[in-house]
């Protein structure tokens, strides 16, 4: 057995009931603050748990905020404000800065005909703005000021050559006026084959209800007179990219279609691609700014489809990928070319 030990066996038999019943009150009060675990640098404890409680007063009653802020506020008021050490007087302590002057040497004394002195004696600060300009000193004025000057053949600007640089003044440009086209009377017209009505434009208009353009898409597979299809910003999905793609199988007289500007998938757009190739007729489609990449299968159907129907002379759409962009700029040269050809003969 080791010493410890053997220190510890003179402890097992005492009586710890015995021992407490012998102390005294503040004996029992300052072993309940010894045995109290306390942590002072723990942050998630409370503050009543990081240290021990020392006070000895009763306390005075419920907590009263209003008087304590009174009484917060007076005892700041009743202290006396600090005296600075050094107490200011508003006086100016030194000298200013005056620039000396630089005495021109004779040999760098230009001297001008009394005509010319006379004339820039008596210039103004725009006629100064434009001499400096036509001499070249573009660092002594802004950008507008020097361009105004060397590009115009009279005296423009308004400013000295020491004004605050200020931005353009633009003209402000007025929204784009509503799309005023009437769905259902231009759905009449589709469907009665009207010989008057070349173009159907239906652009940013967001409200038109999914049935009424699968109608207005299935009145356009009997019509011939109408030569352009725009749907631009319609809102339009998938289901009207079927019902569009129907149309193309149908229809023999479209030449422009532009579906930019939509909701149209990678499905939507794959079926009109396929769909432009069974139409002879298309020559511009533009299916560019949608919702979401279509990703590379597509734009490899788009090269495809180019390079497949010579009578698209236009397409809109911005490929990221290097391989469709060169395959399909050059079926778009060759298109063109065959397309001048033809009206050569």
């Amino acid at each position: 057995m080791s010493s410890y030990q053997k220190e510890l066996e003179k402890y097992r038999d005492i009586d710890e009931d015995e021992i407490l019943r012998t102390l005294s009150p503040e004996e029992l009060e300052q072993l309940d603050c010894e045995l109290q675990e306390m942590d002072p640098e723990n942050m998630l404890l409370p503050a009543g748990l990081r240290q021990r409680d020392q006070t000895k007063k009763s306390p005075t009653g419920p907590l009263d905020r209003e008087a304590l802020l009174q009484y917060l506020e007076q005892q700041a008021l009743e202290v006396k404000e600090r005296d600075d050490l050094v107490p200011f007087t508003g006086e100016k302590k030194g000298k200013p800065y005056i620039q000396p002057k630089r005495e021109i040497p004779a040999q760098e004394q230009i001297t001008l005909e009394p005509e010319l002195e006379e004339a820039l004696a008596h210039a103004t600060d725009a006629e100064m703005c434009d001499i400096a300009a036509i001499l070249g000193m573009y660092t002594l004025m802004s950008n507008k000021q020097y361009y105004d000057a060397i590009c115009s053949g009279e005296i423009c600007n308004t400013e000295g050559i020491s004004s605050v640089v200020q931005p353009d003044k633009y003209k402000p440009v007025p929204d784009e006026p509503p799309n005023p086209t009437n769905i259902e009377e231009m759905l009449k017209r589709v469907r009665s084959n009207d010989k008057e009505l070349e173009e159907v434009n239906l652009n940013n208009i967001q409200d038109i209800p999914i049935p009424m353009l699968s109608e207005l898409c299935e009145a356009m597979k009997t019509n011939t007179y109408v030569r352009s299809f725009s749907l631009v910003a319609t809102r339009s999905g998938d289901p009207i990219a079927n019902a569009v793609a129907d149309m193309l199988r149908e229809n023999r007289s479209l030449q422009s279609l532009n579906i930019e500007s939509n909701f149209i998938s990678s499905t939507g757009l794959m079926a009109v691609l396929k769909a432009v190739r069974e139409n002879a007729t298309l020559t511009e489609l533009r299916v560019d700014n949608q919702r979401q990449w279509p990703g590379d299968a597509v734009e490899m159907e788009m090269a495809t489809v180019l390079e497949q129907c010579p009578s698209i002379v236009r397409f809109g759409y911005h490929f990221t990928q290097q391989g469709p962009r060169a395959r399909a700029a050059q079926a778009m040269t060759r298109n063109n070319e065959l397309r001048r050809q033809q009206k050569k003969r």
